[in-house]
């Protein structure tokens, strides 16, 4: 073989062969082609293939989903349902891999591959700094632009279409280590933030195809959730087939908030939640995703909820998600999670039984190998029906279709068009810096301190490892970035004379020998800029913080160049979690606080913009900053609600009885913002208990009144509260007006003290004003949900506050009369 490789015919060809790959490759057809392998139903198959029904773009979806599912063979089927799905040539179907990062920007996954044309991708903040600018708006744009270089790099083949993310989970400890991949602790803000991205990944097409199915259809079935198959003479619902521009999942479901902390890891935790706590806390952002962003994936977490598998509860999966929330697309579990039903939580005998268990639940998709591996044998036991896996093969297909990936070659498809002049563009690099400037929170700004004017500063000294961060700016789930502006590039472009001394070897800052070198680089400059903070050696998956102060000895390095400066000096804070900053806060010489999150590619840039006032700070905190203290109490208590007998303090700014180091919300600004109310009610008439309590319990309760849905009308009630805003300030800035419910002394126990009902984010002018408005249902947002998990709308005095800048509230009283 080697002769004849090196044979001099054979080298003519294989240098022709290179050549022809080499200019496809660079003009990106190449891989067009190979992108092409990804597309079913293509012209150059067989026509005994692309004649089938579910290559006839006219039939609706799910009639062409129905087809290919009847074509298929057991073996076939089984083979689809885990995330590294393979082709089936005889029918001219594609491999597909499920499992695709895209948590804030296309990251390195099995389905994503930077190794062609887009060797890079648009690198956003980490979500936790993206939800700290509380602008819903903003977040479509991110999901759009993630979307469209998603599309583009499927195009190239070097992507699939199905993303797993965003991460929902409520940040309920500031130790965990994927909190960084949430948008925070509250669970409206979770839930704006899941519906706003998913709507922009998903770009759903609104033009609907709506068709009601009635049988007889030649013999199909249609394949529901209650784990049986409808006679085709039954009539069945209408069911909406959107088109997809990508596929997003939402993550984790449920009560999936902790690593590997009090001896326990994620795949041994039972999650003990109360059902109080589900319905107000750990589901809302779920039930929004699928809602309100109408989601095409959940995807099940690790950990046992209350003694049973997240992965294998049927009442989870198929009652909740499915039957009520209305989920219409499929379930994966989370990678191996099947598996660890059997073997780490014991909760089946056999591996057959831990595929049963949930298929059975309503599972569609093993991120792993599982079901592969032991659903044949689990049918050949008569554990598994071939009707239940006709199910999941259905919600797996119908998502491909819905993707048109059974639509024919990329001429022919909605996104066909978009390629590599659509991966990095110039927009798509602004708004990864526009994202990072709206979301930095300023916490400190003693004496106004900041912004930096360029013509007082003259000279700058950086000090801290973070200093020239690149790959750290991006937190986790990340890809190869289109560029990286570090923060000492960001500041060079204000002010030519940078002196930078990193005072740490590393993160761990355990040798400060080179701190003394900071201390001399300090002598020489007009400001300083301390930054310090965690990467993914201190917080990440599979790693949970022990405490919240700073690694070691930054703390010893920041004090002593702050102790030693005579000149403005700034600290500047990146982390996903929370640290507790007491000590800079107290002190006179630490003059400003930013905390910048991770800041993803164009971090450094942003910062800069807000230390020399080119963008003013109007960021707020999307989690509580709890003092050291808090890590006496254990992660595994999942309880949100504090218990003043065992001195519990509660979780999150609704419920925590503790002093904060900052509270959920908190964050400044160069300007001053005021608000007065213009206009509220004083009085609400609401339905009475009896119909409330039917409304929300109907399904369950005998002694709810009979009758339609639209004789209980205490979901229609809605009132208008309007306020102005006014910009006191010299300098133009965005506010994020945060409208929150403080609940009536009712003597319901587990109440929140105060509870995020509504927000919106403002740009003024110097000196003008707007008015904002916000839409309050009584039924949604001054709810009290009981022990039991029920809801109820008490009588009494409710009031609502309005927070623009910190501590600048407006109390707004109204009385609801129940009856």
């Amino acid at each position: 073989m080697w002769r004849y490789f090196f044979g001099c015919k054979a080298i003519w060809r294989q240098l022709a062969v290179l050549l022809v790959l080499f200019q496809l490759s660079w003009t990106g057809e190449y891989y067009r082609a190979q992108g092409a392998a990804f597309h079913g139903c293509s012209l150059d198959l067989d026509p005994s293939i692309w004649s089938l029904p579910f290559c006839n773009t006219t039939l609706p979806i799910w009639v062409r989903t129905l087809d290919l599912v009847s074509q298929l063979t057991l073996a076939e089927k089984i083979g689809q349902l885990v995330n590294t799905a393979p082709a089936i040539p005889r029918l001219g179907i594609p491999s597909h891999e499920w499992w695709n990062e895209a948590l804030h920007g296309l990251a390195y996954s099995p389905g994503v591959t930077f190794t062609g044309p887009a060797y890079a991708a648009t690198s956003f903040p980490q979500p936790i700094l993206t939800a700290a600018s509380f602008n819903t708006t903003l977040w479509t744009l991110i999901g759009q632009a993630i979307s469209t270089e998603a599309r583009a790099m499927y195009n190239l083949g070097q992507s699939h279409l199905t993303f797993w993310a965003p991460n929902i989970n409520i940040f309920r400890d500031p130790r965990w280590g994927r909190g960084q991949e949430t948008p925070g602790e509250d669970p409206l803000l979770t839930s704006r933030y899941a519906a706003a991205f998913v709507r922009g990944m998903q770009e759903i097409d609104y033009f609907e195809e709506r068709n009601t199915y009635k049988g007889p259809d030649g013999g199909k079935h249609f394949f529901t959730h209650d784990q049986t198959s409808r006679s085709d003479s039954e009539n069945h619902e209408v069911r909406s087939m959107h088109r997809l521009k990508t596929s997003v999942c939402c993550k984790h479901f449920t009560a999936y908030d902790m690593e590997n902390s009090d001896g326990l890891d994620r795949f041994h935790f039972n999650a003990q939640v109360c059902k109080q706590d589900l319905e107000d806390t750990y589901n809302r952002p779920f039930q929004s995703c699928v809602e309100e962003g109408r989601a095409t994936c959940l995807m099940c977490s690790y950990n046992q909820v209350n003694g049973i598998p997240a992965c294998a509860d049927y009442y989870l999966l198929t009652e909740l998600a499915r039957n009520r929330w209305g989920l219409d697309g499929y379930i994966t579990s989370d990678c191996n999670a099947v598996e660890l039903i059997y073997s780490a939580f014991n909760y089946t005998q056999t591996e057959e039984d831990a595929v049963t268990a949930v298929l059975d639940a309503g599972l569609d998709l093993n991120c792993g190998t599982t079901t592969a591996d032991w659903g044949l044998s689990a049918i050949h036991q008569g554990k598994l029906s071939e009707s239940t896996v006709d199910r999941a093969v259905f919600d797996l297909f119908s998502v491909r279709f819905r993707l048109g990936q059974f639509d024919g070659d990329l001429q022919y498809q909605l996104y066909g068009s978009l390629g590599l002049d659509n991966i990095c563009s110039d927009e798509h690099k602004e708004l990864a810096i526009e994202a990072a400037r709206q979301g930095i929170v300023l916490l400190k700004n003693q004496d106004n301190i900041l912004p930096f004017l360029q013509g007082d500063i003259q000279s700058i000294a950086l000090v801290g490892h973070n200093i020239n961060a690149t790959e750290a700016m991006l937190g986790n789930y990340h890809g190869s970035p289109c560029e990286y502006i570090t923060p000492l590039q960001g500041l060079q472009s204000y002010t030519s004379v940078v002196f930078y001394e990193p005072g740490c070897l590393d993160i761990l800052c355990q040798d400060v020998s080179i701190a003394a070198a900071a201390v001399t680089a300090i002598s020489y400059a007009d400001a300083i800029v301390i930054m310090v903070g965690l990467d993914q050696t201190q917080e990440g998956e599979a790693l949970d913080r022990a405490s919240l102060l700073l690694p070691w000895n930054q703390q010893i390095l920041v004090e002593t160049v702050a102790n030693y400066a005579e000149v403005p000096t700034v600290l500047v804070i990146m982390s996903g979690g929370a640290v507790d900053l007491t000590f800079a806060k107290d002190n006179p010489n630490i003059h400003g606080i930013l905390w910048i999150g991770y800041p993803g590619q164009g971090g450094g840039q942003a910062l800069a913009d807000i230390l020399f006032g080119h963008h003013n700070p109007g960021g707020r905190l999307p989690v509580t900053w709890y003092p050291e203290s808090l890590t006496q109490v254990p992660m595994t208590e999942m309880r949100m609600r504090p218990n003043t007998s065992s001195g519990y303090p509660g979780r999150t700014y609704r419920f925590y009885t503790g002093e904060p180091v900052y509270e959920f919300g908190y964050g400044l600004s160069y300007t001053q913002f005021v608000c007065t109310n213009l206009y509220g009610p004083d009085k609400v008439l609401i339905p009475s208990r009896r119909l409330q309590q039917c409304y929300h319990n109907r399904r369950a309760s005998e002694d709810c009144l009979k009758g339609p849905d639209d004789d209980v009308t205490c979901d229609n009630t809605v009132f208008q509260l309007q306020v102005s805003v006014t910009n006191q300030g010299v300098r133009r800035g965005s506010a994020a007006i945060l409208l929150y419910w403080v609940p009536t002394d009712s003597g319901v126990d587990g109440e929140p003290l105060k509870q995020l009902i509504d927000f919106q984010r403002v740009l003024l002018d110097a000196y003008t004003s707007a008015v904002v408005s916000f839409l309050v249902s009584p039924c949604d947002h001054l709810i009290s949900v009981l022990h039991d998990g029920s809801k109820l709308l008490h009588e009494g005095i409710h009031s609502l506050v309005v927070e623009s800048t910190f501590k600048n509230e407006l109390v707004h009283s109204l009385s609801l009369i129940v009856g």
